[in-house]
């Protein structure tokens, strides 16, 4: 079986991959080759035999191979037995740990995203933190497997991380680790626009964003004006996943090809008839966290021209990791191809440009004192539309959204709606192009 995904180590998930049959590699076989493989038999045999302590032959084969995958891309890596079965468990959209999905960079673990209501999300982490200890314990020195697997543990045990966060002193959390059970499409009714949010690419991700839509259109009763399709924070998960998503928005066309080192092996997919929106206008949100197969969906939809991208530049992940069983020995994780949006771009550390860039920010409402209006005159005249006194005021409408707010996972942490500035210019965005069409219709 072949599994695509964009992946990452996550102190519990992972990015776009791909599951692929082992001895699938070229093998080289030319004395050169031998050499370097009777060199490695030196050393393994001499560090066995002499080292100061007692090493086990599966740990010093298991960090041979793992080193050997990690110094090609911060994306290869070695997977044995239980992390293999743990991100099995893990695609299913259910696993232990911290909720935050995280890279190495420089030696020390670099935060992606954290995941909408776990633990990691409710302290306060954000994109681009710097995590360099662990438990006090310093990150360097560790491969990103061994300091997720540091990260994970019982359900309700502690850990003490020390985050750094830009050009600020380095400060300390305490995390209680979770089991992480991750909703990966949320949905609720703004007003007239339907509001989408994708955590992750699970296996549940399409159904999801199906019956969410559904649940949409039934709550509207009709008078939907577009959708907002929030990717911020997401950082990915499976190619199969992101094309279906894609898939829904689009009536035909390329959503993404892969490329691999063997021409024959590049891929391309395309959109099958059906726009789950019907033909409403659609705005997507990105930022920073938003990696991958976020990227993938963003950037099918923008060149289509289906969605406006909004927000900020996201991560600039542009590979595909295939996901290879070793038989009885877990799996490795290997970069096997780059994956192109639809007009040929490749956003491999560049990243998605939005079509308009709004900063992440909150909404305050501005204390105004008291303010003289015509109606304040002594002897203005009376407004011949005024309604009788006693009459009920009509509202105006373009009101501001009245939905109780909840928790949302911005770029500053937990926001309400009201307050999430990205959100509220995508909202602002619909109704300015539901309001364009429905005067040109008429």
């Amino acid at each position: 079986m072949m599994r695509k995904t964009l992946p990452w180590a996550i102190a519990g998930m992972a990015l776009v991959w791909t599951v692929m049959p082992a001895g699938s590699q070229n093998r080289g076989n030319g004395n050169d080759t031998y050499r370097q493989l009777n060199l490695f038999g030196e050393v393994f045999e001499r560090v066995r035999a002499d080292y100061v302590e007692k090493v086990s032959d599966e740990q010093l084969v298991e960090a041979a191979i793992n080193g050997m995958l990690s110094s090609l891309d911060p994306h290869s890596s070695f997977l044995n037995a239980k992390n293999y079965s743990d991100m099995q468990v893990q695609t299913r959209g259910q696993f232990g740990g911290l909720g935050i999905e995280v890279t190495m960079e420089n030696g020390v673990v670099k935060v992606v995203s954290p995941i909408d209501d776990t633990p990691a999300a409710r302290a306060g982490l954000r994109p681009n933190d710097l995590i360099t200890h662990l438990d006090g314990e310093p990150v360097l020195g560790l491969s990103l497997p061994e300091a997720v697997e540091k990260m994970r543990g019982p359900a309700d045990s502690d850990i003490k991380l020390t985050v750094r966060r830009g050009t600020g002193e380095p400060f300390e959390l305490t995390l209680t680790r979770a089991v992480i059970k991750v909703q990966s499409v949320r949905s609720r009714v703004e007003d007239d626009i339907g509001y989408v949010r994708i955590t992750s690419f699970t296996e549940q991700t399409d159904s999801g964003l199906k019956n969410a839509v559904q649940r949409i259109k039934e709550q509207a009763g009709g008078k939907l004006k577009g959708y907002v399709l929030d990717l911020r924070n997401n950082p990915g998960g499976l190619l199969d996943q992101a094309v279906a998503v894609s898939d829904a928005f689009l009536e035909k066309g390329e959503i993404v090809s892969t490329r691999a080192r063997k021409t024959d092996d590049g891929q391309r997919y395309n959109a099958r008839p059906g726009d789950l929106a019907d033909g409403k206008p659609v705005v997507v949100i990105i930022n920073g966290g938003s990696a991958s197969a976020s990227e993938i969906v963003a950037g099918a939809l923008q060149d289509h021209r289906r969605a406006v991208v909004l927000g900020t530049r996201s991560f600039g992940k542009g590979s595909v990791q295939s996901i290879i069983p070793l038989a009885g020995h877990g799996a490795m994780r290997l970069t096997t191809a780059r994956y192109f949006t639809p007009s040929g771009r490749s956003i491999q550390a560049k990243g998605i440009d939005p079509d308009i860039v709004v900063e992440a920010a909150r909404i305050e409402k501005v204390a105004q004192g008291p303010s003289r209006r015509e109606a304040d005159l002594r002897g203005a005249l009376a407004n011949p539309d005024q309604p009788p006194p006693g009459a009920r005021p009509v509202a105006p409408a373009n009101r501001a959204p009245t939905t109780t707010p909840t928790p949302d996972s911005g770029p500053q942490g937990p926001v309400s709606p009201e307050e999430d500035y990205q959100l509220q210019r995508a909202l602002d965005m619909i109704r300015g192009i539901a309001l364009f069409q429905a005067r040109a219709a008429n």
